[in-house]
């Protein structure tokens, strides 16, 4: 084991877009974990739209401040412990941060298999595959015949969503930025059609690629998008409120969604925020149900791997841009 824990820090809070110069590169002594805490050694780094949310302030997490290390969840390795139930060489999921070591209080991990590959462990059957999972069929409720439509279809959710909305026999359109993408929706994972939000007006090419309304909405962007939807929702539509990263990176839009408790009222529409771990007592019966899809060659996994402690805070960046196609994460 090296003697020294490189770390990326969040220097300065960005006021508007990310940038490259808002963070750098530290070093530090591998800390010593504390009575109930577990060092561990970090494998794979999150990469995700939450990571920016967090450093505008509180959200379901304390906020990003400056001069700390950047927050963010992994798959770590388990070095030594200082708490039952931990063990050297044992796999964990948990906010390890963007560093390679860590010591992290053992009662905010979970303990997850070995398996090949590891990095399935943070797309399909971790935080992306899990929260696909429960925003679509706990809160989006979709039924059979059902148009369900998904924005930032092509990133690590909304990919998963879509797909398994096709297991459950659904109509699913998705919404993404860049016709590479659209057609990757559609000849790879089974999409009935993608619209491109950046090369046609969105409601109008929805309209043609759900023409008889959207039963469910499976809403990761807000804003305009959220507000392209809502009067095509269909009534007793139900709408799962995942994200909202239009507004995350640079000023937030000053427009979208207008008129919406009106729609709600009239539609009669259920919209629902949710969070992943309110879930998490349902997690064995996700799993076993991923696992199956996946085995059965219904759920295509794709993964965006950087290489590269060094590269996390470009690889954020990018994926803030749009850059990436399915789970994005660094490999430490």
């Amino acid at each position: 084991m090296t003697q020294t824990n490189r770390q990326i820090l969040l220097v300065e809070k960005p006021t508007g877009k990310l940038l490259p110069q808002n963070f750098k590169m530290a070093e530090a002594a591998i800390p010593e974990p504390k009575d109930g805490e577990v060092l561990v050694r970090v494998r794979y780094i999150s990469l995700d739209a939450a990571n920016r949310a967090w450093m505008h302030g509180a959200t379901y997490r304390a906020a990003v401040e400056a001069n700390t290390v950047m927050a963010g969840g992994g798959v770590a390795e388990v070095v030594s412990s200082n708490a039952p139930g931990f063990a050297p060489g044992d796999l964990v999921f948990g906010d390890t941060g963007w560093q390679e070591y860590a010591a992290v209080k053992a009662k905010t991990l979970v303990k997850v298999p070995h398996m090949e590959p590891m990095t399935h462990l943070l797309s399909v059957y971790g935080i992306a595959g899990l929260t696909a999972y429960f925003g679509l069929l706990e809160v989006g409720k979709p039924k059979s015949g059902d148009t369900v439509v998904v924005s930032a279809a092509a990133g690590s959710v909304g990919s998963i969503v879509g797909q398994i909305a096709k297991i459950k026999g659904c109509r699913v359109v998705g919404i993404a930025g860049g016709k590479d993408k659209c057609n990757w929706l559609v000849s790879e994972l089974g999409f009935d059609a993608a619209v491109d939000y950046k090369s046609e007006p969105v409601f109008k090419a929805l309209k043609a690629a759900a023409p008889n309304g959207i039963d469910v909405y499976f809403d990761n962007v807000g804003g305009d998008i959220l507000e392209a939807c809502l009067p095509q929702m269909n009534n007793g539509g139900r709408i799962a409120c995942c994200g909202a990263v239009s507004q995350y990176d640079g000023a937030p839009s000053a427009t979208g969604p207008r008129g919406v408790p009106g729609l709600i009222v009239v539609k009669r529409l259920i919209m629902q925020g949710f969070i992943v771990m309110d879930y998490y007592d349902q997690r064995q019966k996700a799993m076993a149900d991923l696992q199956s899809w996946v085995k059965a060659g219904k759920l295509k996994v794709q993964e965006d791997i950087i290489n590269g402690l060094e590269n996390t805070p470009q690889a954020l960046i990018g994926l803030l841009a749009g850059e990436n196609r399915g789970k994005r994460m660094v490999k430490v």
